[in-house]
This record gives structure tokens, C-alpha cells and sequence, in this order.
């Protein structure tokens, strides 16, 4: 049915000025002898979406686009005038000969038109169900044959029956582009194409090609479903979906949604998986390019083979449950075997890998790469792939005998060497209560030894005016050796609750460490009851001494803020999975993150972290050591901690970096929960800036404030599964992509769990209810 538009009540043209997005008329089709006016709308014949005007966010400048319609909100999916808004309200969208839709501001300029492809007799513009606003010939009965589609034409959602790709025949590419901001919908900085090169490729399901075109394209059988697919404003690709009981619509999918969906995050010849630690390995037969750096959690230089393919001779390794690689680096076959697939690879010297297209068919065709980027392993899907590899890199049945041969000689060995051991450590733990391990230490942990009078002379007789600090270990003094070295010296003290354990601990863990955020051990002292460590000295002192001082946390812009969240971050990963040994800290803090003269945090005080091997990740203890305020719920209550035992600690210091007040002690006038609980309030609420404790609220780094306590959120939420691992902390630190709801964390109020500032380090009962630890803090 078509109805004029030129006779729109004057009651319902003032109703338009009042609501930008009220329709005051709804049509089906317009032709040339009518207008779309500012307040009217076009409606697809089922009622599904809209075509009219809009202004996005808190902008005034109007735009002609498409909408869900009858809908709460609007959700535009597509938009004309992108770069060049209207100004007023005195928009007209209108068909003019031969056949070209113009949109014309108020001067009856035309700021906005669409393609013409051929001279139309009597043209229709037309909106259907599918959101594809199209012109076409009145008389057509051809349903497909447009003169012009918005289709071609895509802004940042992607809608089934759309083709995203390629129309070689007339060179053109569909593909989403980010809108600048939720203000502006003018194309931004990111954009997602389908890209042919080599097998097409797009991370979702089913990529349609001929001769003439590569499109990707998705049809839904129930039209009832509402879906679409938007790219943000910072390159983030979500699938969303209408729920009607809840009328909200639903994100379901998000890419990148973690470190391992970043492009090629661990380089060449290399798998992620984000579930493991370290996140990156070497595919079998192949070594890290650059060891140092793959040992420092740089692993963008990827892996290299270790024996040189010489195309004779050549063998497969199958990975299962992996996304396939990069395409780009590919080329394919069809109707072929898998079988035939291997020999076609031998063949071709080039060739470094295959899978088979299609599964489901004996003949599905191959794909073959030479070059292997952006692999990840999917433990619960995925696909197969045959990685070529030298043949020595294969197991015979000669080599595997070899093999069990040389396993039991060195079992033995083993154990021989492990009884060997104990009777070494037991005679040199005799010699250590007796003070003579000086020379032992110094020799095993490759540590410069120094006397005793060296440290005296040094802290000036360990003077009162020296001192730095002082923790559970003992006090901590300035020194200066005669080089003019300065050094920060930790010395036993006989009163003390840690002793040779802790000592032996801190030297162990921490002797052949190198991180740029983990403090530097230069050498210790051992001499008769004396046992003293020897560090870098850190001028600007602890975290604690500037953050939660009124005057001097002004020295700590949002900038340097920052780098300090992000540089523990980096730290603490090192020590989770890079290092040669897990280590879990157990008593990260504010006072144990240590300030350079540049303001780099380094990670400090070992006495008590825990080292594990292979794939241990955590213990239980009956012994409660730690920092109240820090330490996470399973720990409190069950004595079980973690890797996730260090990420709650470092989102309580991430919260309080960031709010510049303690976590213990922290009160509120109108509730009694401490920082975890108030940030979690505001979050809920939406006003987590109120949680800032400076002003860099400007827009500069607004977001970057707002993410940091975000991701602090995640790191204390109360399940320790729901917690993050530090590499997607890491992660999530340096990207803009869209992080996960945050759940509630496990907070508790100072009178009803801890009656009383604690020890840093003491025994305890456990309970499933309450913890009652009284001693005083000496620090």
C-alpha cells in the first residue's frame, strides 16, 4: 500500500520536533512523487525494521538510518549520511529521475545520494524484512534485481542475508567499518574484510565462492530470530541477539575476547592456549627463535625447526583441536582425499602443512599452507592439521627402544642423585644452624658473599639514621659500599618470626630471577648468628610510603599510576609462568612493591612464596601466612592458595592504586564494607569514577581508569576459577577489547571478620565462618 507523505498533520510534524525518534507515519514504499520527512518513518512490510532519522548519543546532528523496529532503544544497523550529518531537522529523503535516492539538508542541498547503476522507468524505494533498504523498477517481478541496495553499502553491523566480501566482476568489497563513537557514526579506526588471499578466510562459519565472487554470508530458517554482528569503535566484533523475556539484546560472542584471539600473538610455528601456563609453545620439532625473549614472555619472534626439512624423508605430526592457521598463506584443492592431500604436500617442498576442507565427504578437497601463523588450541573443538617435520623428529620402533633404555638409565640416575641430594642439603642444613653456609650459598645461587664488616661499615654500624623500613623478616637499612653503590640491606632480627626457612626461601627463589619488575639480589651475608640480604637500593621507597600518604601520593599522576598497575602485572606473570620454576609470591602488597628513581615498580620480599614444577598450580597448607586486606577468600577460610591467590592480591592493590586508600581499614559512611566491597557497589552502579582517587578523569584517560578497575574486580572476584590468569590480565591491560561482567568478590567487613589490624605472618585456625587473628602488625 503506498500513502503520501505530503499531507502529514502539522500535530504530528510537531510531535517529531519533540522526539527524535517518534514516527509519525509509517509507509512501505515511497516513489518520486514522494518525501521521507524528519519524524517519518519507512517500515519494511513486516513491521521488522525502520528506515528514518536519528540522532546517535548525546549529538544533535541527524542521519538517515535503518533500526530495529519496535524495539525499546534504538539499534542502528546501518546509516546514509555517515560522514556528512544533517544540522536541523529539516532532512528530506527523496527518489529523484533517473532513479537515485538523495538526501537534502535544509538549503535543498544534496549531502547525501546513492549509486546509480542504470536509468530507472519507475523507480521504488523500498525497505524489506531483512534490514536491505533497496531501489528497484515498480514492474520487476525479478525479487533480487535492484538498481541499488544498502547492502553493498555496510556501516559496522552485519545482518543475515548480507554478503560480506568480494564482487570481482565489479571490483567492489562489502565489509564493516567502526563507527568514530558512539556520537559519530563516520567510519573509524577499525574494519573488518573478508580476505581473499589465499583461502578465503573469516573467523566464522561458511565462506561462499565462485569465479565472480567471495562473499561470506549467513541465512537464518527462523526470520523470527533477530541477529546481527556489529565491529565497536575499538575493533571488536560481537554477535548479538533480540531476547524477548528480558527485551534486551544479548552479546554472545566477542572477538578478541582473550590474549590468544590477538593475530599471531605467539609468532610463527607456534600454538596458544589460553588455558595453560606459559600461553605459548613450540610446535613439536620446533625451538624458540629468540630464547631470551620467549623466556620473557616476549613470544612474538615465534619458534624455528630444529632439524631442517631436506624434502626427502619428510613425516607429518597430527594436531588435533586447533583454529587452523592463517590463510593468507595457503592454497587448496578439490574433490581429493586426505590421503592424496599428504602426497600432494610431499611433492611440494613448500609446502609445511594440510588439513581437509570438508569432513564430511571421503573427497573434501585440501587446504596446504607454507607458512604457519595464529594457531590456537581449542580443547573442546577444532580441527586436525598435518605439520610437516623432519623424519628424525618421529619416533621409530628402533628410537622408542633407545629411548626406554636411556629413560630407565637416567631413572636410575635419578635416583641415585636424589639420595645423593638429601644427604648433601641434611649436612648442609647442619652447617647453616651452625652459621658456615656462607660459601655454600655464595657457590650454589652464584651470589657475591660479604662480610660482615663490609655491611657494617656500609649502613654506618647499622645507624638509626639508616634505617628504611622495617617488615616480618627485620629491619631494613641504607648502605653504601666503597665503590658508592648504594644498597638496601634486610637483616634478621632475633626477634624475628621468620628465620633460616624464610632466608633460605628468599635467596632460593629469588638468586636467578631477572625481570625489570622484580627486585634485583646482589648478595647476602652469613656470619655467626647474621644472615643478611643485599639489594638494589630503590630511592623513591615503597608503594606504600607514597600511595597512602596525603601529600606525597600528588607525585602519582594517572599516568604513572598506570605504569605501575601494569608493570606488577607484568612482574607477577613472569613469576606464574615464565619463570623456570611457578612461583606463587603469597604476600603481594603496597609495601612489597618497591619504587625506582623513574618510578618502575619491582616485586620484593620472598620469604614466603612457594615454587612448583610441571603442572602444579597450588597447595594447602595449615599454616596462615600473609597480609589481611590481601589475602584471597580459599586461602582465608580453607589454607588453599594459588596462582589465583596472587591475582586476588594484586586486584585488591590494583583497586587501591587506584583509589589511593587501604583495603584494610578502609570505611565508608554509608555501609561498613571495605574497598572491595564499596568498588564493587559503584561498579554495579555505575560510578566506578567516583572510586578515582586523583582527577584523571579526563577523557584522555577515562577509559584507561575505568578498565584498570574493571579488570582489579575480576581479580578478586570470590571463585578463584573466575578469576583471570595474570597473562590475560596482562592482556586485557594493554588491549581495548570487551571484558567480561565482573561477579561479585568476596569482601568482608572489618568488625564482623577481623577485629584487629594483624600480623603479616602467624599461625591460625581455620573455620568456615569467621578468622579471629589479634597480633599486632609491627610494620
Amino acid at each position: 500500500m503506498k500513502i503520501s507523505i505530503e499531507n502529514v498533520s502539522f500535530l504530528l510534524v510537531l510531535a517529531s520536533l519533540l522526539s527524535t525518534l517518534k514516527i509519525s507515519s509509517a509507509i512501505d514504499t515511497i516513489n518520486t512523487t514522494q518525501i521521507l520527512r524528519d519524524g517519518e518513518s519507512l517500515v519494511s512490510s513486516g513491521g521488522v525494521f525502520a528506515l528514518g532519522f536519528f540522532s546517535p548519543g548525546n549529538t544533535t546532528n541527524r542521519y538517515v538510518g535503518i533500526w530495529y523496529n519496535n524495539i525499546p532503544g534504538i539499534s542502528v544497523v546501518w546509516v546514509a549520511n555517515r560522514e556528512i550529518p544533517l544540522t536541523s531537522i529539516s532532512g528530506i529523503l527523496k527518489i529523484i529521475e533517473p532513479g537515485i535516492l538523495v538526501l537534502q539538508n535544509d538549503t535543498n542541498n544534496i549531502i547525501w545520494s546513492s549509486k546509480m547503476t542504470r536509468v530507472a522507468q519507475s523507480p521504488i524505494l523500498q525497505l524489506l524484512d531483512s534490514g536491505n533498504l533497496v531501489l528497484r523498477e515498480a514492474n520487476d517481478d525479478d525479487p533480487e534485481n535492484f538498481l541499488w541496495q544498502s547492502f553493498d553499502y555496510l556501516s559496522d553491523t552485519f545482518l543475515p542475508s548480507m554478503n560480506f566480501g568480494w564482487n570481482h566482476a565489479t571490483g567492489r568489497e562489502s565489509y564493516l567499518s567502526s563507527w568514530k563513537s558512539k556520537d559519530d557514526p563516520a567510519p573509524g579506526n577499525f574494519a573488518l574484510h573478508l580476505d581473499p588471499t589465499g583461502y578465503p578466510q573469516l573467523l566464522i562459519k561458511r565462506v561462499i565462492m565462485n569465479k565472480n565472487k567471495t562473499y561470506y554470508r549467513e541465512d537464518i530458517v527462523d526470520r523470527s530470530v533477530k541477529s546481527r554482528i556489529t565491529l565497536s569503535q575499538n575493533g571488536v566484533w560481537q554477535r548479538w541477539s533480540w531476547v524477548d523475556g528480558i527485551q534486551e539484546w544479548v552479546r554472545h560472542q566477542v572477538l578478541p575476547s582473550d590474549f590468544c584471539d590477538a593475530y599471531s600473538s605467539c609468532g610463527a610455528y607456534s600454538s596458544c592456549n589460553i588455558t595453560l601456563t606459559p600461553t605459548c609453545s613450540c610446535l613439536r620439532g620446533f625451538e624458540p627463535k629468540d630464547p631470551y625473549g620467549w623466556n620473557m614472555n616476549d613470544w612474538s619472534n615465534g619458534c624455528i625447526r630444529r632439524t631442517h626439512l631436506n624434502c626427502k624423508g619428510d613425516a607429518f605430526w597430527t594436531y588435533s583441536r586447533i583454529k587452523l592457521p592463517d590463510s593468507r598463506y595457503s592454497w587448496f584443492m578439490e574433490s581429493v582425499t586426505l590421503e592424496e592431500c599428504k602426497v600432494e604436500c610431499l611433492k611440494n617442498c613448500s609446502c609445511m602443512a594440510y588439513t581437509q576442507l570438508d569432513i564430511s565427504r571421503e573427497r573434501g578437497g585440501c587446504l596446504f599452507w607454507y607458512d604457519l601463523r595464529d594457531i590456537r588450541e581449542i580443547p573442546f573443538d577444532g580441527q586436525d592439521i598435518h605439520i610437516r617435520m623432519a623424519g628424525s623428529e618421529l619416533d621409530s620402533k628402533g628410537k622408542r627402544r633407545k629411548i626406554l633404555i636411556t629413560s630407565l638409565i637416567s631413572l636410575m640416575g635419578v635416583v641415585l642423585l636424589g639420595m645423593s641430594l638429601k644427604l648433601y642439603f641434611c649436612k648442609r642444613e647442619k652447617n647453616v644452624l651452625k652459621g658456615r653456609t656462607g660459601g655454600s650459598i655464595s657457590k650454589d645461587f652464584e651470589l657475591q658473599l660479604f662480610d660482615l664488616s663490609t655491611i657494617s661499615k656500609a649502613t654506618n654500624n647499622f645507624s638509626i639514621n639508616n634505617k628504611l623500613g622495617q617488615g616480618g623478616y627485620g629491619l631494613v637499612y641504607k648502605g653504601t659500599l666503597e665503590d658508592g653503590q648504594d644498597i638496601a640491606v634486610k637483616r634478621l632480627s632475633e626477634t624475628s618470626m621468620q628465620g633460616l626457612d624464610e632466608f633460605k626461601n628468599e635467596v632460593m627463589c629469588i638468586a636467578k630471577l631477572q625481570h625489570r619488575n622484580l627486585v634485583k639480589l646482589l648478595g647476602c651475608c652469613v656470619q655467626g648468628e647474621e644472615k643478611m640480604l643485599v639489594y638494589e637500593y630503590m630511592p623513591n621507597k615503597s608503594l606504600d610510603f607514597i600511595l597512602f600518604d596525603q601529600t606525597k601520593c600528588r607525585l602519582l599522576d594517572w599516568p604513572k599510576r598506570f605504569h605501575i598497575i601494569s608493570g606488577i602485572a607484568r612482574g607477577l606473570m613472569y613469576l606464574h609462568q615464565n619463570s623456570r620454576m611457578r612461583i606463587i609470591h603469597r604476600d603481594l602488597k603496597a609495601s612489597n612493591i618497591l619504587l625506582d628513581t623513574d618510578m618502575n615498580p619491582k616485586i620484593s620480599d620472598f620469604g614466603l612464596p612457594r615454587s612448583f614444577g610441571g603442572n602444579e598450580t597450588g597447595a594447602q597448607t595449615g599454616r596462615l601466612v600473609g597480609t589481611h586486606g590481601y589475602m584471597s577468600p580459599e586461602y582465608v577460610v580453607e589454607g588453599i592458595y594459588s596462582l589465583k591467590s596472587d591475582v586476588f592480591s594484586f586486584g585488591v592493590l590494583v583497586l587501591e592504586i587506584v583509589s589511593g586508600k587501604k583495603n584494610w581499614g578502609f570505611s565508608h559512611s554509608d555501609h561498613h564494607l571495605n574497598l572491595l566491597g564499596h568498588a564493587w557497589i559503584l561498579y554495579k552502579e555505575g560510578r566506578s569514577k567516583e572510586l578515582v582517587d586523583i582527577c584523571p578523569t579526563d577523557s584522555e584517560y577515562l577509559n584507561e581508569v575505568l578498565r584498570s578497575i574493571h579488570v582489579g574486580l575480576l581479580c578478586v572476584q570470590k571463585c578463584q576459577g573466575d578469576r583471570p590468569s595474570m597473562s590475560t590480565v596482562v592482556f586485557m591491560l594493554g588491549n581495548e577489547g570487551v571484558l567480561p561482567e565482573a561477579k561479585q568478590p568476596s569482601f568482608f567487613t572489618e568488625r564482623d571478620v577481623f577485629p584487629a589490624e594483624s600480623s603479616t605472618r602467624t599461625n591460625a585456625d581455620k573455620s568456615s565462618c569467621e578468622m579471629t587473628i589479634t597480633l599486632p602488625e609491627g610494620r
